[in-house]
């Protein structure tokens, strides 16, 4: 895969970035001694890195994963703790909301790739990825609460991934749950062995690439729209969606491939 320009050596850079011939867009966490806490270091990385993506018109996937033993451990409280004032926590939670909202805001998918623990806003970041695989050693938990802090934030993603009172009991009580849990709560789609990570993580990988990337585009638009509307209003975004991606050439074909019993010759 290869490097973006102007990325710093590898050695010093929170963030690994690479992109393959595919449009795969590779990010790797890359602080393991420090559990890939999001300073704002690591935040300056990853705003970067989602606006490449962003202004990239060949992307189609991208697989968020890290290194180390922690997939995430959330804010950096120590670096939190050297301030005090009101502005600065203001500024910052903002500055994390726009990245979490840019994740669901790219025209591709977005697959974590979970190694390790995901703690508080990693485990936030995890649930707001469109696509999440794991190892059955990783565990989840917004555990803000034993340092006095309810993970306000983290909630905002967690009560979409899951059912409400399952979400609210990690909350007010900070436990974790296991890999398995959090498949059967439908924050996690894939759950397998480490030696299996990056194969189940390809396998996903694959099967979006096999799809046009415009209707991918049009469909991850209007499915984090329309669940945030009445049944009406949802009905209607998503017929005009429909209709404007039947008259795309990408379904102009799809059909007629699926008309002459042949595979789809998707438009570049």
């Amino acid at each position: 895969m290869n490097q973006p320009k102007n990325a710093l050596p590898e050695a010093d850079a929170p963030l690994l970035h690479r992109r393959d011939a595919r449009g795969v867009h590779v990010l790797t966490l890359n602080t393991p001694a420090r559990f890939n806490v999001l300073g704002e270091s690591m935040l300056g990385a990853l705003e970067s890195s989602l606006e490449q993506v962003r202004t990239d018109n060949a992307a189609r996937v991208v697989v968020l994963g890290a290194i180390g033993k922690a997939f995430c451990a959330g804010h950096d409280l120590k670096e939190m703790k050297a301030h005090t004032d009101l502005d600065y926590f203001q500024s910052l939670f903002a500055r994390c909301s726009r990245f979490m909202l840019a994740i669901q805001q790219l025209p591709v998918p977005v697959i974590a790739r979970v190694q390790g623990l995901a703690t508080a806003a990693g485990c936030q970041l995890v649930a707001q990825c469109d696509l999440a695989v794991a190892v059955d050693t990783a565990r989840f938990g917004v555990n803000g609460i034993d340092a006095g802090l309810f993970c306000a934030t983290p909630s905002v993603p967690l009560v979409r991934n899951m059912a409400p009172k399952l979400a609210m009991e990690m909350l007010v009580t900070g436990e974790f749950i296991t890999a398995a849990e959090a498949k059967v709560r439908g924050m996690v789609n894939r759950v397998v062995e480490p030696s299996q990570l990056d194969a189940e993580v390809e396998r996903l990988v694959g099967a979006i690439l096999s799809k046009p990337r415009e209707a991918l585009a049009m469909g991850k638009q209007l499915f984090h729209q329309q669940r945030e509307m009445g049944v009406a209003g949802a009905y209607q975004l998503a017929s005009q969606t429909m209709a404007y991606n039947m008259v795309h050439p990408v379904a102009q074909e799809g059909v007629q491939a699926f008309i002459d019993k042949r595979e789809p010759q998707w438009p570049t």
